[in-house]
């Protein structure tokens, strides 16, 4: 639990032998865990150094058993903390250390109910995987194009309760974007059903919207209508050396009418942050030796195939980087020329949380600022970050298709991790008064949870916070629903 952050008030109801008993009923011995061992991987976060407590591990199969248990802990005040593949990095699905209540997993409830390639849909329930769901449409020759570096363990329902990000948010938009409807149960038991798959609802308040980027606070999201898009036929990946972040912005702008508006992926990597996941990640390869503190991963793709004779997307782009290596932007390049080398190039950029964490104690910022902006915030982010701590090692990278900046230092050799914890405020608060004073956000793709509860309420208007207030205690007027998460009620 971060050092610096003071729990909130929560219900603190215990669970009850009645109440167990009640859980049993339910979802059966199969669905309940109870021995410490067996609570500790749900109870931690994907990092090790969030730790909480729950009274009992409860698995559900079904919507209809989500229903029945929330419906129990409505009835008797205990609070619960929904989950899917624990991969997040704000808290928000990990209990407080004080939460005496249970702990709601969704990892049972894992099919894929429908897919309707015609229509480009495909209904699922909210413990499904998320590279599954990817596989599952390429099987129908069609795309999901929701990408992050945890897809292998983090589930559609935790997806989409975070409003997760990705590599491909700057083509298809966040995981909000790629949906048509959600089933949920509400903190009352309630279940709204609202899996509609309509592209046009123009039917009042869009109540899905509600419960996506909430973090299980309002409900347990239990089965989505997702959109699908035609399968890519035709990919190209470069890895390339340019000369600043400047020049990766004006890459970016020109890439678009280049590429036929055919940008999938565009993500900055510093050479600081390439060379750590070389140290740590076995298998990985330099794919471009040039000595240049940073790199641009350019993706385009198309889902026309090339055809006999015809300029595919790999022609466009050869040509398309000669043009920026006349311009200086781009000093050298490699064209990838299998997929195992586009793989590496995407290991490298997704790996960089591992190797990270093998690296040492660090400190990382989730920002956003509008694209023009990224390379002025770089630079003043990074010598404000050195006035505090000179030694502090940056290693920035992101999303820069969407303004998205991982904004990233591991901690000076040597030093320890609550040595380093002790700089740790006046850094984020350098770095958020920058991002604030530059019309960002302070949470770009990871949310809220409980890291950032309080750099919330310090950065968003009264009557921002107000309004989720209300919102909340509407919805969840005993505050049972994943309680001491985004706000403080």
């Amino acid at each position: 639990m971060p050092d610096n952050i003071i729990a909130p008030a929560i219900p603190t109801v215990p669970v009850t032998s009645t109440v167990l008993e009640a859980l049993r009923a339910i979802v059966g011995e199969r669905g309940l865990i109870l021995d410490e061992p067996g609570k500790q991987p749900f109870v931690t976060d994907w990092r090790g150094s969030t730790v909480g407590t729950a009274a009992v591990v409860v698995r559900p199969g079904n919507t209809e058993e989500v229903s029945k248990v929330v419906k129990l802990c409505f009835d008797n005040g205990i609070a619960i903390v929904p989950q899917g593949g624990n991969t997040g990095l704000m808290g928000g699905a990990t209990p407080w250390p004080t939460h005496s209540g249970i702990l709601l997993s969704l990892g049972r409830m894992n099919h894929v109910l429908d897919v309707d390639p015609v229509g480009y849909s495909m209904t699922v329930e909210a413990g499904c995987v998320l590279q599954t769901l990817q596989e599952t449409a390429a099987s129908h020759d069609r795309f999901f194009p929701l990408s992050l570096g945890a897809q292998g363990s983090c589930m559609i329902g935790g997806n989409l309760s975070t409003n997760a990000g990705g590599v491909q948010v700057l083509r298809y938009g966040n995981a909000r974007n790629l949906v048509m409807g959600l089933e949920v149960v509400l903190p009352n038991g309630d279940v709204w059903n609202g899996l509609r798959s309509l592209k046009k609802d123009n039917t009042g308040y869009d109540l899905k919207h509600l419960f996506m980027g909430a973090e299980g606070t309002l409900g347990i999201i239990t089965k989505a209508v997702l959109k699908l898009w035609p399968a890519p036929k035709d990919v190209c990946t470069a890895w390339l050396a340019i000369r600043d972040p400047q020049a990766a912005i004006e890459i970016l702008s020109e890439a678009h009418a280049a590429s036929d508006d055919n940008v999938g992926s565009c993500e900055l990597m510093s050479r600081a942050c390439t060379d750590m996941v070389l140290r740590h990640i076995p298998g990985t390869q330099d794919p471009l030796k040039a000595d240049t503190p940073w790199f641009l991963l350019l993706e385009w793709s198309s889902s026309r195939a090339k055809a006999e004779g015809a300029e595919g997307m790999s022609d466009k782009m050869e040509q398309f980087l000669g043009e920026q290596l006349e311009a200086g932007r781009v000093l050298d390049a490699a064209i990838a020329q299998s997929e195992a080398q586009s793989r590496n190039m995407w290991v490298i950029r997704e790996s960089v949380a591992p190797a990270s964490r093998a690296e040492g104690p660090g400190l990382s910022y989730d920002i956003s600022v509008s694209i023009s902006k990224i390379p002025e915030f770089i630079d003043k982010g990074i010598k404000a970050a050195l006035n505090i701590l000179p030694s502090i090692r940056p290693y920035p990278l992101g999303h820069i298709g969407d303004g998205n900046l991982h904004f990233s230092f591991m901690g000076p050799k040597g030093m320890d991790r609550p040595t380093l914890h002790q700089y740790s405020p006046a850094i984020t608060r350098a770095v958020n008064d920058l991002v604030r004073d530059m019309a960002g956000s302070i949470s770009a793709e990871h949310g809220i949870g409980i890291d950032k509860i309080d750099e919330l309420a310090h950065y968003r208007s009264r009557i921002e916070l107000d309004t989720m207030r209300s919102l909340k205690r509407a919805l969840d007027p005993k505050n049972i629903m994943n309680p001491g998460k985004i706000l403080r009620l």
